[in-house]
């Protein structure tokens, strides 16, 4: 079963760390109705929601996609690049205990999640002002001995990895060039973002579905107009905190039962 981790907003989201966008006033309560109806998606979609309450000290805690990396294996638990984020991940490691086996990055490796791209057993991770080299060492040196390359990407003009970059299915990535090195990904077929939407790259892929924020309709037509099914949302009071919509699930499969260790980690 597909699942999601989610978390309720916080009532101090306007205390939300910023590295790209400048400060704007975000409305709380519009902000939870958006998360609401996002969670609201998911679920037509066919996805299990699995709802975290609010962290009122935590004002990032929402965006639960940077805490952790989860693969059909194993959930790895990061070192957030900003200080304040990193106690969001107690209680999200202590969540995906009952769906994987938990590993842990350690200083001075640095990883948030939304710097992390998977397709299939290629992971691409942002080197960005969140994630460090050490981090991606880390990542790689966990996920390498279930069959996993980690490749490296430059992010030089926003956040994180998936501010620019997303993986639509049919081997293809929706891409704002301007902002990664995309030489790495170049064996994909990539669609380069309208120049008039330049944050449209961040979309999550649901079974055959992409979902858009509602504020990118050229992006839209663009997926559209290449065969893709799209469906879009409003998350307008989020895209203040620079979200995507990426950042507010951690999707994976519920396998039933934890995957087991390789014998060289148990």
């Amino acid at each position: 079963m597909l699942t999601a981790i989610t978390r309720q907003v916080s009532p101090t989201i306007n205390q939300c760390e910023l590295s790209f966008h400048a400060r704007q006033p975000i409305e709380v309560a519009k902000a939870i109705a958006q998360h609401e109806a996002y969670q609201q998606c998911l679920a037509e979609l066919g996805v299990h929601i699995v709802s975290l309450p609010a962290e009122p000290d935590l004002p990032d805690a929402v965006f639960v996609e940077d805490p952790a990396v989860v693969v059909e294996e194993v959930a790895v638990i990061s070192v957030m690049g900003a200080p304040s984020r990193r106690p969001e991940a107690k209680s999200l490691a202590h969540a995906l205990s009952r769906y994987r086996p938990i590993r842990f990055l350690t200083e001075p490796a640095t990883l948030d999640g939304g710097d992390v791209m998977r397709i299939g057993r290629t992971v691409f991770v942002g080197s960005s002002k969140r994630t460090n080299r050490e981090g991606i060492a880390q990542l790689s040196d966990i996920l390498r001995p279930y069959d996993y390359q980690v490749n490296p990407v430059a992010v030089t003009g926003c956040l994180h990895l998936k501010s620019a970059c997303s993986y639509v299915g049919n081997n293809t990535i929706l891409i704002n060039r301007v902002w990664i090195d995309a030489r790495p990904l170049l064996t994909f077929e990539l669609i380069d973002v309208p120049e008039e939407e330049p944050a449209a790259a961040n979309a999550v892929l649901v079974k055959d579905v992409v979902v858009l924020p509602q504020s990118f309709p050229h992006t839209r037509a663009l997926l559209e107009l290449r065969g893709f099914r799209v469906t879009t949302i409003d998350v307008s009071e989020l895209q203040k905190a620079e979200a995507g919509v990426t950042c507010t699930s951690l999707i994976f499969d519920d396998l039933g039962t934890q995957a087991s260790l390789p014998a060289s980690l148990s």
